[in-house]
């Protein structure tokens, strides 16, 4: 009998990622596909089914090779009618039938979710979780996303918008304005946009001394990464920041260990390939603000999958969701 593959589909606002993987989940074909936005995003699960079927073709398989296809997708998630509640970059309005449109235009049957959550299943399964059945993972790129798995189950929230890690006030009185509308949020100190933001703070106040300063200077810009490598040469303006970024990321993950104890906080995103020098300054925040129990049952570690991990965690939920 021909084994069946499962379809992993990780939704962005640029670009959308497919890959075709085993029912054990390992990937065996992985490509990319621009999103179309355009005409409220009435293209995109067109586009997803045509590029399904045109690997199909160029492999020279069929689409009796296929059990079901899993998705990612930005925002909150109705995951038992597979319903978008609200996307702002997408096109969609809200409450947008996502999974009955998937599955007519693929024929195949579908599971809708989050794309943190989906990262989330991802390193549960086959990557930093180590099959962790309570687990954490937050990720740290333009944005602050998260997704809270408990007894191996994402925790939905009762109106899809939970582990919005990204939303929690770090800064009450005087935060940046995030694109929630909101100000304060983690977001606007933790994401790469806001590691920036807080440096090129320090950089205007008038101390152009220094590595950070004079990546700025020369390039025009800095970014996250230029932080980060400055931090690690000993520039006392980008460990400022380095500190900074780090005592809110550890407050938070620290309150959000007391409440879930989880097994594992997993760090992912772009800003998690600064590796050591990003997770130890976090673990020493998080060892500070932990209950005495959580510090000792909680691991904190780096994502590995990368961007591999959304589509993943979507072949996962379709997995799930069929019993395979």
């Amino acid at each position: 009998m021909q084994d069946k593959w499962i379809v992993g589909v990780d939704l962005g606002g640029t670009t959308t990622k497919l890959a075709f993987l085993t029912t054990s989940g390992e990937i065996l074909q992985k490509w990319e596909i621009p999103t179309d936005n355009s005409d409220e995003g009435r293209n995109i699960t067109c586009n997803i089914a045509k590029a399904i079927n045109e690997k199909l073709a160029s492999l020279g398989e069929n689409k009796n090779r296929l059990i079901g296809i899993g998705m990612g997708a930005p925002g909150p998630v109705d995951y038992e009618n597979g319903v978008i509640l609200n996307v702002v970059n997408l096109g969609w309005k809200e409450n947008y039938p996502l999974k009955e449109q998937l599955e007519v235009t693929t024929a195949l049957p579908a599971a809708i979710e989050n794309d943190a959550n989906c990262a989330a299943l991802g390193e549960m399964w086959k990557g930093a979780g180590g099959g962790a059945k309570d687990l954490v993972c937050v990720t740290l790129g333009t944005g602050v996303g998260g997704g809270v798995i408990i007894g191996g189950n994402i925790v939905q929230g009762s109106n899809g918008a939970a582990g919005e890690i990204g939303h929690i006030t770090a800064i009450p009185n005087g935060g940046a304005p995030c694109n929630c509308g909101k100000t304060g949020c983690l977001e606007t100190v933790a994401s790469a946009t806001g590691i920036v933001r807080l440096a090129t703070k320090e950089i205007l106040k008038g101390d152009l001394k220094g590595e950070l300063a004079a990546k700025q200077a020369a390039n025009g810009k800095i970014t996250a990464k230029d932080v980060f490598d400055s931090a690690r040469n000993g520039d006392q303006m980008a460990v400022k920041v380095l500190d900074e970024v780090t005592f809110h990321l550890g407050l938070v993950l620290a309150n959000i260990g007391n409440t879930l104890n989880p097994q594992k906080i997993v760090i992912g995103g772009g800003v998690s390939k600064a590796g050591d020098i990003l997770l130890n300054s976090v673990k020493q925040q998080f060892n500070q603000f932990a209950f005495s129990s959580v510090k000792k049952s909680t691991e904190l570690a780096l994502a590995t999958l990368g961007n591999d991990a959304g589509v993943i965690g979507a072949a996962w939920l379709i997995k799930n969701k069929l019993n395979l």
